[in-house]
């Protein structure tokens, strides 16, 4: 099978078992059948069944993934639709998003060094918090390894879709401005996906808080890294 026809299969592959964990999701509305958790479960026990390597699923899904920037412009139109809010709550936003960045960056750091992990493991978690480029960016120029950082990233993501029903229940926290800002300053993407199916001014709020984090943490990484280590 050549090139062009495998990665055909494998996007088609992917489309369809996307829809099939949407269709779990809507039929059976839980946390962990959230289609970003199902897909990416179901993707991985499949090349592991199959004995497929990342590499050649990625002949497919480098296309897929393509399609990121423009997904991420399209988050712009709930912006805009709550524009004059959001003008309004900048500052608090703001605010919540940087403690969340140092938060999200301290206890990584933290945490891996508590637990005995090497200085390329450690640089490559410290950015696990924002959107996959920005973190291989940051580890890379820090001395990480880039894919262990998007692995990471990924981690951080799917982590935070799962666990914040019950980390917001506790903190007693039903705004959704502060669901937005913890969502997308602690899960990126992943968790900005999830909170614009809830919500979509909580989602318009985590598109800002990830956007903001990104900038956040690629000045406070290193300045952490060189305190902490």
């Amino acid at each position: 099978m050549n090139d062009l026809l495998l990665a055909s299969v494998l996007i088609i592959l992917t489309i369809v078992i996307y829809q099939g964990a949407l269709f779990a999701y809507r039929r059976f509305r839980r946390i962990y059948t959230a289609p970003i958790i199902l897909s990416t479960v179901t993707i991985i026990l499949l090349l592991l069944l199959f004995g497929f390597s990342y590499d050649t699923y990625m002949l497919g899904g480098k296309w897929i993934d393509y399609l990121l920037g423009p997904a991420v412009v399209a988050l712009a139109f709930p912006l805009y639709q709550y524009r004059d809010l959001l003008k309004r709550m900048l500052l608090p936003i703001l605010v919540g998003t940087s403690v969340g960045a140092f938060i999200g960056v301290t206890s990584g750091l933290l945490l891996s060094k508590w637990a005995g992990f090497s200085e390329l493991i450690i640089h490559s978690i410290v950015p696990k918090s924002v959107t996959t480029p920005v973190a291989m960016s940051i580890a890379e120029s820090s001395g990480g390894v880039m894919p262990l950082a998007a692995v990471f990233v990924m981690i951080a993501g799917i982590g935070g879709v799962l666990i914040h029903p019950v980390v917001m229940r506790y903190a007693r926290l039903t705004h959704p401005l502060g669901k937005g800002v913890g969502m997308g300053s602690a899960s990126h993407a992943i968790g900005t996906a999830t909170s614009m199916e809830r919500d979509p001014l909580e989602g318009s709020v985590s598109t800002i808080a990830m956007v903001l984090s990104a900038v956040i943490v690629s000045v406070l990484a290193p300045g952490l890294t060189l305190l902490f280590m």
